[in-house]
């Protein structure tokens, strides 16, 4: 999509977008152009969160799925116990920033303007207003889209994809390269399933199963606090493994 729609070029990456290009120059050496200074950030970034021994979660689905609902589930789960904060997504409006800052967690807001997904200069840019010191678990809500940010490396350590029970089934086929990617799949709204009766978990995780994906799956619901323990569960272990990959704090290193 991104290779037709324009949507690669963000406010984060614009001025690469603008830079001169040598004659002949086609629109997918752009893009190719565009897409290595991606990663090339989204390494930068992976290197200051290791360095501060953050896990990065990048949370993608549809809008309305549950996103920022489960980021204050999250928050409220883990107060007292882990120091969480978040980087939010969307177009416009402060929104759903202004619901996670509620439950006492830093969250800063970038808005793409017309860009339908975050890439790593965004994140970059938004690390400069967030301190990395205090923080275990920095999650990165992801504009709601199922197509563009599965393209786009963040520097994140995890990806999830969610998929709620008011959405279709299917769309771990319809939309594979999301939900291929993903290291996590959750199935949220569980608590309206009774309601839902076209909605099969079953199908749904087939689907997923049919993508050659391990991902676990877990279904749960944000709103009730319904069956969080697994998906916490997960987060503690992926704060784990990335402490246990570097296992001394970047102060102690400095200190010493």
């Amino acid at each position: 999509m991104c290779e037709t729609c324009g949507c690669n070029v963000t406010p984060g990456n614009a001025e690469l977008a603008r830079a001169p290009v040598a004659h002949g120059t086609t629109a997918v050496d752009v893009l190719d152009r565009l897409l290595a200074a991606n990663d090339r950030t989204a390494r930068h970034n992976r290197e200051h969160f290791d360095e501060h021994r953050v896990l990065a979660v990048n949370l993608m689905s549809a809008p309305g799925s549950g996103k920022t609902a489960l980021l204050e589930a999250t928050a409220d789960a883990f107060r007292g116990e882990l120091r969480v904060a978040a980087l939010v997504g969307d177009l416009e409006t402060e929104n759903d920033a202004k619901r996670i800052r509620a439950r006492g967690v830093p969250a800063v807001q970038i808005t793409t303007g017309g860009a339908c997904h975050l890439d790593a200069h965004m994140v970059h840019d938004a690390l400069h207003e967030m301190d990395l010191d205090g923080l275990d678990v920095l999650f990165i809500e992801n504009v709601g889209n199922l197509v563009c940010p599965a393209s786009f490396d963040l520097g994140q350590h995890r990806s999830v994809a969610l998929l709620s029970y008011t959405e279709g089934d299917d769309k771990p086929a319809k939309y594979p390269v999301l939900f291929r990617g993903a290291d996590l799949v959750l199935l949220t709204k569980c608590d309206l399933a009774p309601h839902m009766e076209d909605f099969d978990p079953a199908r749904a995780e087939r689907c997923v199963r049919e993508l050659a994906s391990p991902a676990p799956m877990h279904a749960l619901s944000a709103r009730k606090g319904t069956n969080l323990r697994p998906w916490l569960e997960w987060v503690r272990a992926g704060l784990a493994s990335v402490r246990e990959a570097h296992p001394h704090d970047h102060r102690e290193r400095v200190a010493g």
